[in-house]
């Protein structure tokens, strides 16, 4: 596989983000825009969910897997911006579920116009489970994305031709997928069988590892979806950076639940700054630059050499070729839509 970032490069790039890039407060209107946020009951979907609101979109849709937590989050959204009732709506969608998945796109697909997907929703853990026969991180982050992706995007593209506006589609990723290990890569079989096997998974990689391979779906995605006047769809693959949010919700001893607690202080952005990242990502006015670009600190910035690189793109092309074959499984013709 392709040489991953050092972590000696890595780490001072990551302060320099965390310390020294100011992100700005999001001030481009959204208004008659309908907007979808997945995994915004809380963190940084929630505080997404919220500039969009406040910078007048007509309708944000909050896509949760439990509605309560949901119908609490758009209460907490109207009391802190005065939008009125009928501008959030509620909707179920689990992405560890490809029933779920489809009937959420179902529905999407009968909305009068649709401006722009933030996929936002994603998992962090260090056990190892299985979602539809897929390790759950590739589950949910990589496979459970990319297929709601492609399921929303007929709907963008005639948004866009029908109100002549582009629209957008924003994946959030992870700056870590430049450190992303992905050793299963090695393996001269099936990727997915080889990230199957719990008894090899290295879990405190996965997380990492499922950002670098949406990336690379992502930029597949794009490839073959290039706007155009009749189509102008924005695709992109961004980073929030270090955030306070509700990620990270492994049960830990004691000591390393109070370690984390002291780094995220001192280190992680608030989870509104981390929500200005989001909102920046799918902004109406964003140019041709962020198709299929990687976004942090609300810039484009190189993929790394895990992408880049001669071996990087050859398992991407890998990957994707087993991906889209999966995809094509679960939901035939799929893919056709790119």
């Amino acid at each position: 596989m392709a040489t991953p970032m050092s972590w000696g490069t890595y780490l001072p790039m990551l302060l320099r983000s965390q310390f020294l890039r100011s992100i700005p407060y999001p001030t481009t209107s959204f208004a008659g825009q309908t907007v979808i946020v997945t995994g915004s009951n809380t963190g940084l979907g929630l505080e997404a969910a919220r500039h969009i609101v406040r910078l007048g979109a007509a309708k944000v849709i909050l896509a949760v897997r439990t509605i309560s937590k949901g119908e609490a989050a758009a209460a907490n959204i109207l009391k802190s911006t005065n939008a009125t009732k009928n501008t959030i709506e509620v909707w179920p969608l689990d992405l560890s579920r490809s029933s779920s998945i489809k009937e959420f796109a179902v529905k999407a697909a009968r909305l009068d116009r649709l401006d722009a997907l933030v996929q936002n929703a994603g998992i962090l853990t260090q056990r190892f489970g299985l979602v539809e026969g897929n390790e759950a991180h590739i589950g949910v982050n990589v496979v459970g994305a990319v297929m709601l992706g492609l399921l929303i995007l007929p709907k963008l593209k005639e948004t866009s031709k029908r109100f002549h506006v582009r629209t957008r589609l924003s994946f959030v990723g992870s700056d870590m997928q430049y450190v992303a290990q992905f050793k299963e890569a090695r393996t001269t079989g099936s990727l997915f069988d080889a990230l199957n096997r719990e008894e090899e998974a290295n879990m405190g990689d996965r997380y990492a590892t499922s950002k670098l391979l949406l990336l690379y779906a992502v930029r597949e995605m794009a490839a073959r979806s290039p706007p155009t006047p009749g189509s102008d769809v924005i695709i992109n693959f961004m980073t929030p950076g270090a955030c306070k949010s509700d990620l990270f919700r492994d049960d830990l001893s004691w000591v390393f639940f109070m370690v984390q607690r002291i780094m995220m202080a001192i280190f992680a952005r608030t989870t509104e700054v981390g929500g200005r990242t989001l909102t920046d990502a799918v902004r109406p006015d964003l140019s041709n630059e962020a198709h299929g670009a990687f976004l942090m600190d609300c810039r484009v910035v190189p993929n790394g050499s895990s992408v880049e690189s001669a071996k990087g793109q050859l398992l991407q092309q890998r990957f994707n070729k087993e991906l889209f074959a999966r995809l094509e499984a679960i939901s035939p013709r799929v893919t056709k839509i790119l």
